[in-house]
C-alpha cells in the first residue's frame, strides 16, 4: 500500500503527459501502451482538455487517482481513441 505522501510525491515529480497518454492510448503512470496490450484493464483516472486520462486498474490507478478502480466512468473504446489520436496528429 502506498502512503499519501508517496502518492503526492509521485504526482509532483511526473513530467508532462505524452501525446499517447493524452489520447488515452497509454497508462498515465507506467506507460503501458494499450494498443500493444489489449488485455490491460484501463480505467479513467482524470480528465485534461476534455480528454480521458487512463491508467491500469490497481496500483497505477491508485497512484493517479487514489482509487484502484479510477473514476466511475467507462473509457472510450480503443478504436475511437486511436482514431482521434491520428486525427490530432495530422
Amino acid at each position: 500500500m502506498y502512503s499519501q505522501d508517496s502518492i503526492s510525491g509521485r504526482r509532483r515529480g511526473r513530467p508532462e503527459p505524452s501525446a499517447e497518454v493524452l489520447s488515452g492510448l497509454a497508462c498515465l503512470i507506467c506507460g503501458t501502451d494499450y494498443r500493444n496490450a489489449p488485455d490491460a484493464q484501463a480505467v479513467v483516472v482524470s480528465h485534461r482538455d476534455d480528454k480521458q486520462l487512463l491508467a491500469c486498474r490497481g496500483t497505477c490507478a491508485r497512484m493517479a487517482s487514489g482509487s484502484a478502480d479510477g473514476l466511475d466512468e467507462t473509457p472510450h473504446p480503443l478504436a475511437e481513441r486511436v482514431r482521434r489520436h491520428r486525427a490530432e496528429g495530422s
